[in-house]
C-alpha cells in the first residue's frame, strides 16, 4: 500500500512553487534594463491571466 500524502507534503510542494516563482522573478529582474519591472512584466513572469 502507498503511503498517504500528508499535508506536510502538500506544504512542500507550495513552497517549492513559491519558490520556483520567486526565481522566475530575480532572473527576469536581472534581464531586465531599468531598475524595476513593471507591474505588465511581472504579470506575464508569473503568468497570471489577465482579468476579464
Amino acid at each position: 500500500m502507498a503511503p498517504l500524502k500528508t499535508a506536510g507534503a502538500d506544504q512542500d510542494c507550495v513552497a517549492l512553487a513559491e519558490i520556483e516563482l520567486c526565481g522566475d522573478l530575480i532572473i527576469a529582474a536581472s534581464a531586465a534594463d531599468g531598475e524595476r519591472l513593471s507591474a505588465d512584466r511581472i504579470d506575464e513572469v508569473l503568468r497570471v491571466e489577465p482579468a476579464g
